[in-house]
């Protein structure tokens, strides 16, 4: 292979990889940044409701749930117990444990996590970055879930979330929860 070959493939593959890279980057704030910080001790005890979307990056197909959460804090760790519905029926439930190990640093587990997520303050905002097996048609798939979770003007709180596999975004969530109430 040519010097020139070679130069150009090696530019080929850096932009290559450069543009799959972005296709899987964390979301992003909103465009007016949130007026007050999401504190997960204090903004995600008690009861709330949730409606959200997971959104087929490939296909643009939606997939439509409901949740009910309830969450609690107890001895450095909120426990948070999220019952879904999805619009075909099915149920399940995941239980989040999210141990406070520093100020705004968090380490999180659930029962399809793989390892441990990576729960973080960013400003006025909290993100996650976690792996988990999801179960399709096709066959067990990991996939990379990068969510931020931030406080709306009217209380309720916003998570975004961007779903990828080996870089690629493969679909991405919107969720809103009602104020929590105790």
């Amino acid at each position: 292979m040519t010097g020139d070959n070679y130069m150009r493939r090696s530019m080929t593959l850096l932009a290559v990889s450069a543009a799959l890279a972005g296709c899987a980057t964390a979301p992003d704030f909103p465009a007016a940044a949130p007026a007050k910080p999401l504190v997960l001790e204090k903004s995600m005890v008690g009861h709330s409701v949730a409606e959200g979307v997971f959104i087929n990056a490939l296909t643009g197909g939606e997939t439509k749930f409901k949740a009910e959460i309830n969450g609690q804090w107890t001895n450095n760790v909120l426990t948070l117990v999220e019952d879904f519905t999805y619009t075909d029926g099915t149920k399940e439930r995941k239980t989040w444990r999210l141990t406070k190990i520093a100020d705004g640093k968090y380490r999180g587990t659930r029962e399809d996590v793989i390892g441990e997520a990576a729960v973080f303050q960013d400003g006025p905002a909290v993100r996650l970055d976690y792996e988990v097996t999801l179960t399709t048609g096709l066959g067990d798939i990991d996939v990379r879930f990068r969510d931020l979770m931030f406080l709306n003007e009217d209380g309720s709180i916003a998570n975004t979330a961007t779903v990828s596999k080996l870089g690629l975004r493969i679909g991405r969530v919107a969720l809103t929860m009602q104020p929590f109430k105790n």
